[in-house]
């Protein structure tokens, strides 16, 4: 188990959501979990707050920006948010069920 630190307020600031899609479903089995995270965040402050907020090890964080897509409604154009995402590979044995609340 990781150390136990106290959960702030920041770490919710830097974890927006878990990322549900095929892709990251499949990533599970290999021990890592993929959140959607704060555009400012960086790794080693994505890796304190999944140690704090969830009390796993983490291996290593990789991150990456989807850029927006350009939409159109109506027949006008928009441009959809960019999204910064994290792939947080977990210690061996380690888990985290994203389908119950935290």
């Amino acid at each position: 188990m990781a150390k136990k630190q106290t959960v702030d307020a920041r770490h919710y600031d830097v974890i927006i959501a878990p990322h549900i899609t095929e892709k990251s479903t499949l990533a599970s089995e290999n021990n890592a979990v993929v959140f959607k995270v704060a555009g400012t965040a960086t790794k080693p402050q994505i890796k304190e707050a999944i140690e704090a907020i969830y009390d796993k090890k983490v291996l290593a964080v990789n991150t990456l920006i989807m850029k927006g897509k350009t939409k159109r409604w109506k027949g006008k154009a928009y441009q959809r948010s960019d999204v910064k995402k994290a792939i947080v590979t977990l210690a061996e044995g380690e888990m985290i069920d994203i389908t119950s609340g935290i």
